[in-house]
């Protein structure tokens, strides 16, 4: 099934095919998410209306982390086999991860102020996210000043890969550190979890920002093979006329 998609033609066919479902349902998604997150849950008992921070936050950190954990696998397949559409999908994933992860920053910083009285704490967590998006950074860096196509997605491919074990770290940074942050309370064994008014408008935005993810990133790889497409074809034209000829 991998293999057969990795052919451009079939992953443009079914790219074409999954950018408007992956585009409405992000935008049905999120209005619906962010109904239920800004006006029919209830304030929390702990944090009052400072929560609904949260339906923005967790779900910027967790498309942030997965996107991030796409780019390293995509990578690795890149490395291994170096198919030109695995590099088109990590460097189309990067930059929108990229902006997750800034927007989890942000709105961490907001919903720290009034709950721990700051806006930044040198904590595991916030610093760890802090080197995610340094990261993403250094790595769409590296496709724009290494001009060298292929060396530009070793490199790129080998700083993904590395990059990665920040991920663990910033998963377990609450565990293994002392932390602002609270521990998860959805995600791991045995965790308190959330009454369902909380955690029914966090599960629908964090939908929509995976499906988001995914229609920012298609898109992105098919104005890119596009892009490719239009520069290779006046080369193609003229090599035709010189045999023509």
């Amino acid at each position: 099934m991998i293999a057969r998609f990795a052919n451009p033609q079939r992953f443009v066919s079914l790219s074409r095919w999954l950018v408007p479902i992956f585009g409405w349902g992000a935008l049905i998604t999120l209005a619906l998410g962010l109904w239920q997150a800004l006006i029919t849950s209830p304030a929390e008992v702990e944090h009052g209306q400072t929560v609904r921070i949260m339906y923005v936050h967790v779900p910027a950190a967790w498309s942030a982390m997965g996107a991030y954990t796409a780019i390293a696998i995509a990578s690795l397949v890149s490395f291994v086999w170096r198919h030109p559409l695995a590099d088109l999908a990590a460097r189309s994933l990067a930059l929108p991860g990229a902006a997750f992860t800034a927007l989890a920053l942000i709105t961490g910083a907001l919903w720290g102020k009034p709950d721990w009285g700051t806006y930044w704490q040198w904590d595991g967590r916030m610093t760890s996210v802090l080197v995610l998006l340094f990261i993403y950074i250094g790595y769409m860096a590296i496709w724009q000043v290494v001009e060298d196509r292929k060396r530009a997605a070793r490199l790129a491919a080998i700083t993904a890969m590395v990059g990665w074990i920040n991920i663990p770290i910033i998963k377990f940074s609450v565990e293994w550190w002392n932390s602002l942050h609270q521990s998860a309370t959805v995600s791991s064994p045995g965790a308190p979890g959330l009454a369902p008014e909380l955690l029914t408008p966090l599960l629908l935005m964090g939908l929509g920002y995976t499906l988001l993810l995914g229609w920012l990133t298609l898109r992105a790889m098919l104005g890119e093979i596009a892009r490719m497409r239009a520069a290779r074809a006046p080369k193609q034209t003229a090599s035709a006329r010189m045999e023509a000829f």
